[in-house]
């Protein structure tokens, strides 16, 4: 199978995963994919739509069922999260409208929201408009752009190569997002074990 035919087959599908786990960087990929005509742009944009509201509600949801859960108190003992809360109390419609705008708040930002007392029907319409606006603008950051990209670089890499290069970005993010969750896990998963060794060795003292 050919990288074109490759990306005509799944390339929606990694958008949609990108803007799920990863970000701009598959967003504004799939824009300039869509510049190259590799991708439909309609497609592109709303593989970044589905797949950013999509991930903001599973979110959302996940704050809201297990609020009063560990998992989620310790995830709410971080910084991020309290900042996220106290600007949500400020400015609750703006900051629903533009958190997956800001650095660092994107993910811990719906659990936050949907350990408040936003309704349901609230956020979803607020997230789907800001998934609109998120989605549809970086598409087009890579869309309308695209040649100047293609311009720049020319000199280093030939035309027919760039899809594959573009494809890789996309390919690479989601990796890298991987791999930082797996981490993550592992970490969680050390720090139980060795919770767990010292409660069984207090309990041998007692």
């Amino acid at each position: 199978m050919s990288i074109e035919s490759f990306i005509v087959r799944y390339g929606l599908a990694a958008i949609f995963l990108g803007a799920a786990i990863e970000g701009e960087t598959s967003v504004v990929t799939g824009g300039l994919l869509a510049h190259q005509h590799l991708l439909p742009l309609w497609g592109s944009a709303a593989a970044a739509v589905t797949g950013s509201f999509a991930a903001d509600q599973l979110f959302f949801f996940a704050g809201r069922r297990y609020r009063d859960t560990k998992r989620v108190r310790q995830i709410a003992g971080k910084p991020a999260f309290a900042k996220a809360l106290d600007t949500l109390e400020r400015h609750p419609t703006v900051f629903i409208l533009g958190f997956r705008f800001l650095y660092g708040l994107r993910t811990i930002s719906p659990i936050a929201i949907g350990t408040s007392h936003v309704p349901v029907r609230t956020f979803m319409v607020l997230n789907a408009i800001s998934a609109l606006v998120w989605g549809v603008g970086f598409t087009a950051i890579g869309y309308v752009f695209g040649d100047g990209l293609i311009e720049m670089v020319d000199g280093i890499i030939p035309k027919q190569k760039l899809a594959e290069v573009a494809i890789l970005v996309v390919v690479a993010a989601l990796m890298i997002s991987g791999v930082r969750y797996g981490r993550v896990r592992l970490a969680r998963r050390a720090r139980a074990v060795e919770a767990r060794a010292k409660a069984a060795a207090a309990s041998k003292f007692d």
